[in-house]
């Protein structure tokens, strides 16, 4: 059976509908990183870059070029860990949340 919609395009329009889900996706970012899974973490993070703040505004917010955003967070990307911090200040503040990273089992 073919998707009629665009995976992307529904994760977009869910969490810029559902501030729990935008929450939650950080949350599981934040949780990624810390359990030794960066490429998806970055993954997630652009996914949820694009669907609130945008990378412009990101771009503005870090004082990052958006073009070095992008490869930051692609899956061969490596952001050091002060602009992965900018980047999730920038994405909590517009988002209005705090972060909770749980460990995962082993």
């Amino acid at each position: 059976m073919a998707l009629t919609r665009n995976f992307k395009e529904t994760v977009i329009q869910r969490v810029q509908n559902d501030a729990s889900l935008a929450q939650a996706l950080l949350d599981e970012v934040a949780t990624l990183f810390l359990n030794g899974k960066p490429e998806t973490a970055r993954l997630i993070l652009r996914d949820l870059v694009n669907a609130t703040i945008g990378f412009e505004q990101l771009a503005t917010l870090t004082s990052k070029p958006s073009k070095s955003l992008h490869r930051m967070l692609s899956p061969t990307g490596n952001p050091t860990m002060d602009n992965l911090a900018a980047i999730f200040r920038a994405v909590r503040e517009r988002l209005q949340v705090s972060l909770q990273a749980h460990s995962m089992a082993v």
